[in-house]
């Protein structure tokens, strides 16, 4: 999973990437912290997952 996500993302990927990222996003809301960090890692984790979603097509 690329921690930058751009134009040339690899949509054949995108099932695996999003279960990864969804994963990682429930952690870090499971644990309740409302740290600046956790909240910068939610956003950037949410919008990969946005990225993903419009850029493969991919219904929610």
């Amino acid at each position: 999973m690329p921690d930058n996500l751009e134009s040339s993302y690899d949509c054949s990927n995108a099932g695996e990437d999003l279960h990864q990222l969804k994963q990682e996003l429930a952690s870090l809301r499971g644990r309740g912290s409302e740290s600046p960090e956790d909240q910068e890692a939610i956003n950037r984790l949410e919008n990969q997952i946005s990225f993903i979603l419009n850029k493969c097509d991919i219904n929610r």
